[in-house]
């Protein structure tokens, strides 16, 4: 007996984790560690699937990018939230693409809303803050909470930070792509 083909989205993030999963950006983890490491953090805490999904998926715009690192050498934005966004919404409702579009808006409203929270940011990422526009201004951040999916990028962004260390123990890519399986609209 044959099984059912697999939903075009779980192969196509599965061979993009395949192809570009390796990549290192200037972080202690891979990808695919980075990846896993946020899922990880968002099921401990009892997320809801979706959100899990995007936790998983946040950086999914850094693999789809021709030359992310390179992007960020030469202090150029490469936008991979948006990148990201675009790609999982032909696959995935707002509830799973619009927190990955956010979570760079969540990092710049976390260092306007909470003292400490730049200081706590990796080198790297504070890098990239510069890069993408720095700490929002108050108008911004006001503007930030209003929009629909808005904490839930917060929550995306708060795993993010935490899913960069070395050698931490997570379920693999197959647990999480099982999960997304059951959250992308029918094929």
């Amino acid at each position: 007996m044959t099984q059912p083909a697999a939903h075009p989205a779980i192969e196509a993030i599965r061979r993009l984790f395949e192809e570009k999963g390796g990549l290192i950006y200037g972080e202690a983890v891979n990808q695919v560690e980075h990846a896993l490491q946020c899922g990880a953090l968002a099921q401990a805490q009892g997320a809801p699937g979706s959100l899990v999904v995007a936790a998983v998926l946040h950086d999914v715009g850094h693999m789809l990018h021709r030359d992310a690192a390179g992007a960020v050498q030469a202090g150029d934005d490469d936008r991979h939230e948006r990148l990201g966004a675009k790609f999982l919404a032909r696959w995935f409702g707002p509830e799973v693409a619009e927190p990955v579009r956010l979570h760079v808006d969540a990092k710049r409203y976390l260092c306007t809303r909470e003292p400490g929270y730049w200081a706590a940011l990796s080198p790297l990422s504070r890098r990239t803050l510069e890069i993408q526009g720095g700490p929002f201004t108050e108008a911004q951040a006001l503007a930030f909470e209003r929009l629909p999916h808005a904490m839930a990028a917060v929550s995306v962004r708060r795993w993010d930070d935490g899913g960069k260390k070395a050698g931490v123990l997570t379920p693999g890519l197959e647990h999480f792509l099982a999960l997304a399986a059951g959250c992308a609209r029918p094929a």
